[in-house]
């Protein structure tokens, strides 16, 4: 059965289409729209038909040749937070050629929209904020969300990224700044998935800040108040929530850079709520996961035969340790073999059920006392090289937030255990990676397998250049949210993350894996997020959890909520049928 996702509000609906579109705005209100505005890409008839006569240069310029202006203006600019600006600039004036220009050259400005560059535009957000984007929530809205939110740009949200901006990237509490980080994720999301950006919204839980600094400097423009924390801050994110299922019952919520503690205990409570993920901890486990399949089938091994040691047991780590262990149990792996195989370290040193000081998202995971006495642990606490030096991990993950953390004597204990060690040094920005690339294969001898959290170039290794992979979780998120949105799923299950894993781990070709990669290229982003979405959105039909027809055409009904950022001709509505042109 032909199944299409739920049209768009007017008149994006029909933009999104590739229809001509009738447009109710004329004149300098049309190009002042960002969704809606071509700048100097109005036709002839459209400059008429708009009253957009003396208000443009002559000359009518195609899409392409407005991309090929702006990479001009970009690539002038040698500062990445200089460019970071020039496109913020051209998201605020014209969305179309924005997300065209990302979805088109993603390899070259993922970089700057996301991690790292979007690290210092969280640290300098209040000096370099041009215009404000999305909804901002303080304490003081707690009673009026649902308000706020029907006041923002879009009548219909079905996807929105929300922070608290405690823990960004490995950057800590940046306050108001936080913000970058749900208009860069909802930014990926339309260039890789398609989703329209008038289904969208970035919000951020400003509850104050504990930064010195920021509190310190007479320019913050977020709340200026210590930290909400306790019950307070628990009440806040439930009228969030519900206001959010007030106006927008099917809207998808993902929680993006909350610290440990509070990402694991509200992913907990509200997952089987409301079609809710935190990206950090389960968009990450989805992406590690994937690079160990994509690793073991390269090495002609499996997961019965891979042992990890996994440093760094916050948020990421305790979600990577979970879906590895539920991909281990999905493939048939005794649960005491399965508990042998995942070691966890953490800023004490190893995770083990002897200790008496672990909170309960670690004692799930800790080691059985029986496996650290078969791995023969002499002290109750063993260093991260006695640990590696006792389990021979096949894979070293970091998520420790600490750069440096993978000394080369870490490295060198991790390559005489095994001949294809697989390191992945996952914290970022690139400062707070564990270890480099070129450190990691020179202290193994150029044999490991290395995939970072931020890009690093390749590396010169014995005459052989060799691909240095990323771990993005970019990979995985934009495919989660657009398959969960045609969908239209009311749960987002860890089945679905463990699907995401093993279908991203299947894009990875064997000349990929040659050259040493193990994530595909960012160039291939767009059609592994269409196989994500797809694998997504059968799982919601067949687990009864979706709100389509469950004998729908999955990837006719995926690719129809695919937008490719182009223009469409413009019909200027006659009097008596204006209608209200959302999102201007």
């Amino acid at each position: 059965m032909l199944a299409r996702m739920r049209p768009l509000p007017v008149p994006f609906d029909a933009i999104a289409a590739g229809r001509p579109a009738q447009i109710a705005l004329a004149g300098p209100a049309l190009l002042g729209s960002r969704l809606l505005t071509k700048d100097l890409a109005f036709s002839e008839p459209e400059r008429d038909a708009f009253h957009l006569r003396g208000l443009l240069p002559d000359r009518v310029l195609t899409i392409q040749e407005q991309i090929d202006l702006e990479l001009e203006h970009l690539r002038r600019k040698d500062d990445p937070l200089e460019r970071y600006i020039g496109l913020a600039a051209l998201q605020d004036r014209n969305a179309t050629l924005f997300y065209r220009l990302l979805a088109e050259h993603l390899a070259e400005f993922m970089p700057i929209v996301y991690t790292p560059t979007v690290g210092r535009a969280c640290e300098e957000f209040s000096h370099i904020i041009r215009r404000t984007r999305g909804t901002w929530i303080t304490p003081a809205d707690r009673d009026r969300i649902p308000q706020l939110l029907r006041e923002g740009p879009y009548e219909d949200v079905r996807l929105i990224v929300v922070t608290d901006n405690e823990r960004i990237l490995g950057l800590g509490d940046q306050g108001a700044g936080g913000m970058a980080i749900p208009i860069g994720k909802l930014a990926l999301y339309t260039a890789a998935s398609g989703i329209h950006p008038a289904l969208t919204l970035p919000v951020s839980l400003d509850v104050g800040t504990d930064n010195p600094a920021l509190l310190a400097d007479p320019l913050y423009v977020g709340h200026r108040a210590p930290r909400l924390r306790g019950p307070a801050y628990d009440e806040l994110i439930e009228a969030f929530v519900a206001g959010v299922a007030e106006v927008w019952p099917d809207c998808v919520i993902q929680w993006e850079d909350f610290k440990q503690a509070n990402a694991l205990r509200i992913l907990d409570r509200y997952r089987d709520r409301v079609p809710s993920f935190n990206d950090d901890i389960q968009g990450t486990a989805a992406v590690v996961v994937a690079g160990v399949l994509a690793a073991a089938r390269g090495l002609g091994t499996s997961l019965a035969d891979t042992r990890v040691v996994l440093v760094g047991a916050g948020a990421a780590g305790i979600g990577i340790a979970r879906l590895l262990r539920l991909a281990m149990l999905d493939e048939g792996i005794r649960e005491a073999d399965v508990r042998h195989a995942i070691v966890l370290v953490d800023s004490r040193g190893q995770v083990h059920d002897r200790r008496e000081d672990l909170d309960e998202t670690k004692r799930e995971l800790a080691l059985p006392t029986g496996a650290f006495a078969d791995y023969g642990f002499a002290t109750e606490f063993p260093t991260l090289v006695e640990t590696i030096e006792r389990v021979h991990p096949t894979v070293l993950i970091g998520t420790t937030g600490i750069g440096g953390t993978f000394t080369e004597e870490v490295i060198a204990a991790a390559a005489a255990g095994m001949e294809r060690p697989v390191v992945l040094p996952l914290s970022n920005p690139t400062s707070a990676a564990e270890a480099t690339p070129i450190d990691v294969m020179r202290w193994s001898g150029g044999r490991a397998i290395v995939a970072t959290g931020s890009p690093f170039d390749a590396v010169e290794v014995d005459g052989r250049t060799v691909d240095i992979g990323q771990a993005n979780n970019a990979f995985v998120f934009p495919g989660l949210g657009l398959g969960a949105i045609a969908a239209e799923t009311r749960v987002i299950s860890d089945a679905m993350f463990l699907l995401a894993a093993r279908t991203l781990a299947a894009a990875v070709s064997d000349e990929r894996f040659a050259a040493g990669g193990i994530f595909p290229p960012v160039d291939d982003l767009r059609r592994v997020t269409r196989a994500i979405a797809v694998a997504v959105a059968r799982e919601a039909i067949e687990s009864g959890v979706a709100g389509v027809p469950s004998d729908c055409d999955v990837e006719a009904l995926v690719d129809g909520a695919m937008w490719w950022p182009d223009y469409v001709p413009y019909e200027a509505v006659r009097p008596g049928e204006r209608r209200r042109a959302a999102g201007t």
